[in-house]
């Protein structure tokens, strides 16, 4: 059984014009890394899907996927395709039932964006991730 010392929130990094259904998602590490690197991903609709199972290592951030979770969200770019926070406010609401029902389950894991962690040099999630869910 695995010790999940951290969930890791990311972002899909596409356009908030532009559609990346889980579809897309799961094809697109497929094709990376033989199988979706995160464990949830959560669509602008505000769905929840399991991507990966929470005993299976992920592939979402160097360093840390063995004691990890990767939850990411569609989106994270403007239209022009600068990092901005494009949760809609049905992702907002999902991110934060599914992080309370993770906290839940896995009491000492600590919340962070990707950009939190040291010599990662992105925006994603492209929010305060880690202020954002302090209190959980």
């Amino acid at each position: 059984m695995r010790h999940i010392h951290l969930i890791v929130i990311h972002c899909s990094a596409t356009r908030s014009n532009q559609n990346f259904p889980v579809t897309a998602l799961i094809r697109c590490h497929a094709e990376k890394f033989g199988f979706t690197g995160y464990h949830y991903y959560i669509t602008r609709n505000g769905r929840i899907y399991q991507t990966r199972h929470e005993q299976l290592v992920g592939a979402h951030a160097v360093g840390y996927n063995s004691h990890s979770l990767g939850v990411c969200y569609e989106g994270g770019l403007d239209e022009q395709g600068n990092a901005a926070d494009t949760r809609t406010r049905a992702q907002k609401r999902a991110l934060l039932r599914l992080l309370k029902k993770l906290k839940a389950a896995h009491p000492d894991a600590r919340i962070l964006g990707h950009r939190d962690l040291p010599n990662v040099h992105k925006d994603c999630p492209c929010f305060d991730a880690r202020t954002e869910y302090q209190s959980l």
